[in-house]
């Protein structure tokens, strides 16, 4: 479909098509990404990184064929390769025929432009098959989005092994080393690097959710040069709340792929004639500038691109949840007392945790059944909501509406509704059990359950909780070869009944949380407005577990609570200094049990949540540099988040533990104006001896600070502030 190339101008992100050379070039932001037709109607990747001139000379150039073992078709950088032909590097698409074949070659077929969009159309005209690959880029940071629409324009059907999003080449070289993320309940996001060598590295969930053991998202840079500051980096993160794979594969000429999408394992999805498959979108980037710009890039991306309430997300009000003061004894009087204690503090969000409904008393029974408990709350809700409105907060409430207690109504009535094969085990997880979102009557039976209490209550927030992993992931209402599907209809039927809800309701929040970080990406972060990175609030533990978020996902989104000491994950004490601080390099929320605090302690958090508030719009939505690294179990840790107009910045400095008389280290500043003078203010701590309170942005970035940090778990916050 010849079309007219586009003129892209530098402040926008339209793609362009070269027909003299075939070539199709998106320039965004500071990157160029192209990819072209080369002489065998392949598409194929010819380059992506630092933005090139207007008129740079591209080309698609066929791959040389090295031996009969390593044929031209294996080596090509395919931008979406079919396994067929004489490839035998990873494919982004895999099928076969109920006849026995399995061979597809996908080869151009024609284009078009609509506004930013690019959309190839790919094509085996022998097989009927025809792949669309969708392509979208962010004028701002560079970060292109890819996926891919799968049909069957045969007469028969077929079925899918395997379907990537997409495949990201990078350009060959030897010195790659690859970072990821992994983890595990009350541990996660502890930053992983290797060296990207001949073979492949997976990434991957087969948990039915996104898991805390890998998350999909990943960073590539050149050797041990890349750091915060400074390195080419490409990234990536994948928009899927289901079973994913992240491949890296190193081939024998250097050249390095990053294919990801749906999990290939346990995976078949079948087309009948017609019939079409969509992959998710996997985002990817590039910078020069090191991990740390990588990173804020990520994050300038979320807020305005991903949110659903971008391109300015509302900010994170300051929470409190009732979870640690009374788990499943809540009732009326309990909860309004916590409130009181909450709203004097300045809280603004009321949070009702697990146990307000059915018959639920501990987490062995009720879940599923989404009516108020009448012994707790005699009245219903109302008067409790009425209350905390009263005292001028929002309410919201705990649910986990994808999971069914066997011990419930909801189960007894309808033991067919959850994942299972038939006749066999169904394995309890925290004695529960999985609705299968995958049917229809089962999505919509969720939906109006939600859209019911949302309708009879006014919530303006629910912390959607997902408490488990997948079992005997069966569909026994569907025909065998259509089961598998489960896997795609289940994420597809939560982002619908998540959507639905948001359209009925506009004025609810959401939060994803799942036993803590274990479902957090870009999928479900563009329907949700915040999201739980860990069930581990240690201060110190989080120190760490913030930090790896960061990497991949921005503040904004970071919900991150001050609950009681000694903590009860380690049993480790600290103080609500170092608490506060903690905490507040996120969303700040308070999870512990006010009924225990001192008048001390309440005039102190008082203290904190007022300060909070004079900083939150820059923690929350400001340019983030991470200045001393917590990870690996190190000493120290250290932040500072920069306004978006550079008229403040906020640092936050902490020590776990003290050893041998050391200093704690000067903390150069990053991200200010050179230019503008700033005084400081300390909301915990002090500065060393002989440091000034008004000083350029130049002076705080060149020669630093010194903070007068000793001992074991100590902090410092201070705020860096335009002098006018």
């Amino acid at each position: 479909m010849p079309l007219a190339a586009m003129a892209a101008g530098k402040n926008d992100a339209t793609p362009r098509y070269d027909a003299s050379q075939r070539v199709f070039r998106i320039d965004a932001g500071k990157v160029t990404y192209a990819m072209g037709v080369n002489p065998d109607g392949m598409l194929q990747n010819v380059y992506w990184g630092a933005r090139l001139a207007e008129d740079d000379p591209l080309a698609a150039l066929p791959a040389p064929e090295r031996s009969s073992f390593d044929p031209a078709g294996a080596l090509s950088l395919q931008e979406y390769a079919g396994w067929g032909g004489s490839l035998t590097a990873t494919p982004a698409l895999k099928l076969r025929f109920d006849d026995g074949n399995r061979d597809l070659v996908l080869r151009y077929d024609s284009y078009r432009i609509d506004g930013g969009d690019l959309a190839i159309l790919m094509r085996d005209a022998q097989a009927g098959v025809k792949v669309t690959l969708h392509y979208t880029a962010d004028a701002a940071t560079g970060i292109v989005g890819r996926s891919a629409h799968i049909e069957n324009g045969s007469g028969k059907p077929l079925t899918i092994d395997s379907a990537a999003s997409a495949t990201w080449s990078l350009p060959p070289a030897s010195d790659y080393s690859l970072r990821y993320l992994t983890g595990t309940w009350a541990g996660e996001w502890h930053m992983q690097t290797r060296p990207v060598t001949p073979g492949a590295t997976v990434l991957e969930s087969r948990r039915g959710s996104t898991g805390d053991e890998n998350n999909p998202w990943f960073a590539i840079g050149r050797g041990s040069e890349w750091n915060e500051e400074h390195g080419d980096v490409w990234f990536g993160a994948l928009a899927w709340s289901g079973s994913w794979q992240l491949r890296v594969d190193e081939d024998i000429l250097g050249q390095v792929r990053v294919t990801g999408g749906f999990n290939p394992f346990d995976f078949a999805y079948r087309l009948k004639p017609g019939e079409a498959l969509d992959t998710p979108v996997f985002y990817a980037g590039y910078t020069s500038d090191g991990v740390g710009e990588a990173s804020r890039l990520l994050h300038r991306f979320e807020r305005t691109r991903v949110l659903p309430q971008g391109p300015t997300p509302k900010i994170r009000p300051v929470l409190y949840n009732s979870w640690e003061a009374t788990e499943f004894k809540v009732d009326d009087a309990g909860q309004e007392r916590l409130a009181e204690k909450a709203a004097a503090l300045g809280v603004e969000r009321f949070v009702v945790d697990d146990g307000w409904f059915g018959a639920r008393d501990s987490d062995h029974a009720g879940l599923g059944d989404w009516v108020v408990n009448r012994r707790k709350f005699p009245n219903g809700l109302k008067p409790l909501i009425d209350r905390v409105h009263g005292l001028g907060m929002t309410f919201g409430l705990w649910v986990e509406p994808e999971m069914v207690n066997p011990d419930s109504d909801l189960y007894r009535a309808h033991p067919d509704w959850v994942l299972n094969f038939p006749d066999r085990e169904r394995s309890l997880g925290r004695h529960q059990l999985v609705l299968n979102l995958a049917r229809e009557d089962v999505r919509e039976h969720v939906f109006q359950e939600l859209d019911r209490l949302l309708t009879e209550n006014d919530i303006q927030f629910l912390k959607w909780d997902y408490n488990r992993n997948w079992s005997e992931p069966g569909w026994p209402q569907m025909a065998p070869d259509e089961q598998q599907k489960v896997y795609v209809a289940y994420t597809r039927n939560l982002y619908d009944i998540l959507r639905r809800l948001r359209a009925k309701h506009p004025a609810i929040e959401i939060e994803s949380c799942s036993g803590g970080g274990a479902r957090v990406d870009l999928g479900i972060m563009a329907l949700t407005d915040e999201v739980w990175p860990s069930d581990n609030t240690d201060p110190s533990d989080r120190l760490s577990i913030q930090d790896g978020f960061s990497y991949a996902y921005a503040p904004a989104t970071m919900m991150a609570w001050v609950t009681g000491s000694p903590n009860w994950v380690n049993g480790r004490t600290s103080s609500l200094d170092f608490r506060f601080l903690s905490a507040m390099q996120g969303g700040l929320g308070i999870g512990a049990n006010l009924l225990d605090w001192t008048p001390a302690e309440h005039e102190t958090a008082k203290r904190y949540i007022a300060e909070y508030k004079t900083i939150r719009t820059t923690v929350q939505q400001g340019e983030l540099y991470r200045l001393l690294s917590p990870q690996g179990r190190a000493p120290w840790s250290a932040t500072e988040s920069v306004s978006a107009d550079r008229t403040q910045a906020v640092l936050f400095a902490f020590q776990r533990q003290g050893e041998e008389a050391r200093a704690y280290p000067t903390l150069r500043l990053r991200g200010l104006d050179p230019k503008i003078r700033y005084r400081t203010r300390f909301i915990h701590g002090t500065a060393a001896a002989g440091t000034p309170e008004i000083a350029s942005g130049a002076y705080w970035m060149q020669r630093g600070i010194n903070l007068a940090i000793k001992g074991d778990l100590q902090a410092a916050g201070v705020v860096f502030e335009r002098v006018r």
